[in-house]
């Protein structure tokens, strides 16, 4: 675990991202603010943690969930954010719900069509041994005949 906020630093790419997102077009920001806000989320992220590993070792548990991280929310006086947590959060749940639903449509849509080519190959097995035996019945009739005219 790191012992000082700044051994753990967000991506500059996202931390540039976020900026760029939250402020209007024609904003520069310099190089030095960039830094400042890296470490100031870092700080955050870190605080968020622990205060809801708080929560959750209360609960005596050693996985945090969204509900830890609500509560550390209050508890860090930022209840102004909880509201827009709670959509993102829910978002995401119909988001991973909607990937689940699509992966096992795909999955059942895939073994149908397993299922599909196996039945073709079956029909077509049994095509060729149909044809096969019309072959074989034909040369049979083609050998009698030939028996017939000999005689």
């Amino acid at each position: 675990m790191a012992e000082r906020p700044e051994d753990l630093n967000l991506p500059n790419a996202v931390i540039t991202r976020i900026i760029k997102e939250a402020l209007p077009d024609g904003v520069n920001v310099s190089k030095e603010a960039r830094r400042a806000i890296s470490q100031a989320a870092s700080v955050f992220v870190l605080y968020a943690t622990s205060c809801a590993n708080n929560f959750a070792m209360k609960a005596k548990r050693k996985t945090l969930n969204a509900t830890d991280v609500m509560s550390a929310m209050e508890e860090m006086e930022f209840e102004r954010f909880l509201q827009p947590l709670r959509e993102s959060l829910e978002a995401y749940k119909k988001g991973q719900k909607g990937k689940k639903e699509a992966s096992e449509q795909k999955r059942k849509d895939a073994k149908e069509k397993k299922n599909d080519v196996e039945e073709n190959d079956k029909s077509r097995e049994e095509e060729e041994e149909e044809e096969e035996r019309m072959d074989e019945d034909q040369e049979a009739e083609n050998e009698v005949e030939e028996e017939e005219v000999e005689n």
